[in-house]
This record gives C-alpha cells, structure tokens and sequence, in this order.
C-alpha cells in the first residue's frame, strides 16, 4: 500500500514498551505525530537513529508533537531496548498480527518480515503531512523531519 501525502493516516492500536495499548487515534486533535518504523530492536543503526532522537528529544515531543517509534519486535524486546538505551518515549510493538501497521504504512519487508525506515508526520487531525522511506540499511537525516515537523 502506497499512501498519499494529504490522506488520512491509517490508524493503529498496538502495545508499547509497558503492555499499554496506544493508538494513533489518542492523539488526535491533542498532538501532531511522528511515527517511526525502524527494523529491529538493539541493531546498530536503529540504536543510532533511536539515540539521536533520545538526545533531541524536545524537537520531537513535547506539547505540540508526539513520537511513536515501532518495529515489528514484541513487547518485551521493546521494553529491554527501551531501557537499555534510556528511551523516553513510546516504542511499540507490531508484533502481531506480525507488521500490520507496517502493512498498512507500505513499509512492511516482507522477505526479512520487518518494517523498513519509514517516517511519517501525521498533523492533529490524522492527516499524512509528509513521509519518507529509506531502505534497511540507509539511515535516516534527522534534519528532514525536523522541518517537516516545523512546517506544520
């Protein structure tokens, strides 16, 4: 599935790092979203990635914006890595049905049954406002979605 930048965001409800059921829906007239597929828990450049953010995290969440990281890991891998790198925001589990948000964002690799680098920025009304998707292997520029986030 391909999605179109002005379309409604699909929504979720999976579990984050603490077995809570968050969904994209929550946040829906309280906070913009970015929502952040990353392949797995613990490898080297989704640590990076999730690192980085950690360090930057006001640009991400705070009053006006939400961050949502997922990956297609369960619940107890998420809650591990969570703590283990001090991650202070939500990481979720689209552990089953196995990637279906993912499926739903078009970012699912079926062949490895993980998610690729997708991100998205969802505006409070639920509406897709800008996306990206980068391969397994090719991390993403944190300065991309820092203006897209600006630019709402």
């Amino acid at each position: 599935m391909t999605l179109t930048i002005g379309q409604a965001a699909p929504d979720f409800e999976v579990l984050n790092q603490h077995g809570e059921m968050i969904s994209l829906s929550s946040f829906k007239g309280e906070k913009n979203v970015v929502l952040l597929f990353y392949p797995f828990a613990f490898s080297g450049i989704c640590t990076g990635e999730l690192c980085a953010l950690r360090d930057d995290l006001a640009a991400f969440q705070n009053d006006n914006v939400q961050l949502l990281a997922i990956s297609c890991d369960p619940m107890y891998a998420q809650r591990a890595f969570a703590e283990a790198e001090g991650y202070k925001f939500p990481v979720l589990a689209d552990f089953w049905p196995h990637g279906a948000v993912a499926k739903a964002y078009g970012v699912f690799e079926e062949s490895r049954g993980c998610s690729t680098r997708g991100t998205f920025v969802i505006d409070k009304a639920g509406i897709l406002r800008w996306q990206v998707v980068n391969g397994l292997g090719d991390a993403r520029n944190i300065a991309d979605y820092k203006a897209a986030i600006a630019a709402l």
